[in-house]
């Protein structure tokens, strides 16, 4: 077998068999397969597809290049994965209320990829966090903290690590068979007893159509299922930001309000209670998933959540006070301006892929491979649709490093919205539920 030979036959419009993307997930994870070539094979899924045998092929190829974990623990091990989105930061409150619920949580998450915000960005404008656990690390922190968030480490799926990069930098994140890989393939080598998956939906999502979304949350709900994995999938509102901010920091400090509840955001609050829920279900926690999320909400009511995530940010190398101190630990942009609205009347749509190119020009995502994030930059306090505007209020808030940075970010979240003059419909939270 040779790489050239299958990228032809992807070109053709032909499915690989089995055996040949098991050897191409051997040549990303080792290196036999070049940069040029993972690029043109990612290009080729993109726009030819593997067909729902070769997906399924992909993604036990991918998670079997490294080592699939297996745990004994007195709970059941679950996690949630979100397809991404902007200002999606419920992983940082799931996973401490799905610890202080009983379950144990080892969450492998990603970076920023496009113009969607990462979970470990996100996690690295707390001071020391540390994402790069090894799985020594990771077992003795579950043991103790019942949560983490981590990267994958080299011996996780590494064929995935390696087309993960090369997706984000070659245009070709939204294949359904690469995003059902590349998902499943971490998170079935996690050892994962169960699964829940937010599909997102709307102009901030990669599925920007609800047909879209609706054939990713089946693509993936089946592979992991035919892994032996339980698992459901809500699709989820994207067509504004989930929370008020958009950036890593920022987006942290939204987090922090609604754990110790002095600012509480009600779609991140609703949002976790649902995914969570779920979780708890699958595991056998909860009785059902209504159980699971007032199980959920108890959780982030009573304070218990904000503690077990005090604990792993201290476990993985942060402020043992971070709770308590978050305002002063965050990094906070040098620059900071009002969006001017030039509006009356009502935002009637947002353009949250726009916003998220925003941040990413802010210096908060990456342009190419490698490069260096702002933590600090990004939005506060933006308008949500339906919500009554004037010339008198701000769209929003501008985190910048420069003012020159800040005048382009202005003209693009003005540029992202649209007004009506009577308030349109709320778009619903959750759209729909696949199991």
């Amino acid at each position: 077998m040779d790489a050239r030979a299958i990228i032809a036959k992807l070109r053709m419009g032909k499915h690989p068999s089995p055996q040949e993307l098991a050897w191409f997930a051997d040549g990303l994870a080792s290196g036999g397969v070049s940069d040029a070539q993972a690029g043109a094979f990612a290009m080729a899924v993109c726009l030819n597809g593997l067909g729902d045998a070769g997906r399924v092929a992909l993604t036990r190829a991918m998670r079997d290049t490294g080592k699939v974990l297996r745990w004994d623990m007195p709970g059941p091990v679950v996690d949630k994965h979100s397809t991404g989105g902007v200002g999606d930061c419920i992983s940082l409150l799931l996973a401490p209320a799905l610890a202080a619920c009983g379950a144990y949580v080892p969450m492998i998450s990603g970076r920023g990829l496009g113009h969607t915000g990462g979970t470990l960005d996100k996690l690295e404008s707390i001071p020391g966090f540390r994402t790069g656990l090894t799985e020594d690390q990771l077992r003795a922190q579950l043991k103790t903290t019942h949560c983490a968030i981590v990267s994958a480490t080299a011996e996780i799926a590494p064929a995935d690590r390696r087309l993960y990069a090369i997706r984000d930098v070659t245009g070709t994140v939204e294949s359904i068979d690469l995003i059902t890989a590349s998902i499943l393939s971490k998170k079935l080598a996690a050892g994962l007893e169960a699964l829940v998956l937010d599909v997102k939906v709307g102009s901030g999502a990669f599925m920007k159509t609800h047909a879209e979304a609706e054939a990713l949350a089946r693509a993936l709900v089946a592979t992991a299922q035919g892994a032996g994995c339980m698992t459901t999938a809500l699709i989820t509102d994207m067509s504004q930001p989930l929370a008020t901010a958009a950036g890593n920091a920022l987006e942290v400090i939204e987090v922090m309000e609604t754990l110790t509840g002095t600012s509480v955001n009600a779609a991140l609050w609703d949002l976790t209670a649902a995914l969570g829920g779920e979780a708890l279900a699958l595991g056998g926690i909860a009785a059902d998933a209504d159980d699971g999320a007032a199980r959920i909400e108890q959780a982030l009511e009573s304070g218990e959540a904000a503690e077990w995530f005090g604990r792993m940010v201290t476990a993985q190398g942060g402020p043992a006070d971070f709770v308590d101190r978050w305002p002063d630990r965050l990094p906070a942009a040098p620059v900071m301006r009002e969006v001017p609205n030039p509006h009356e009347g009502y935002v009637a749509r947002i353009d949250g892929e726009a916003l998220g190119q925003a941040v990413v020009h802010l210096g908060g995502g990456r342009l190419k491979e490698g490069d260096r994030i702002n933590l600090s930059v990004g939005f506060s306090d933006l308008a949500g649709i339906g919500e009554e505007v004037s010339r008198d209020l701000p769209l929003a808030m501008v985190h910048a490093a420069t003012e020159a940075d800040a005048d382009r970010a202005i003209r693009a979240v003005q540029a992202a919205y649209v007004f009506s003059e009577t308030p349109p419909e709320d778009p619903p939270l959750i759209h729909q539920r696949i199991s």
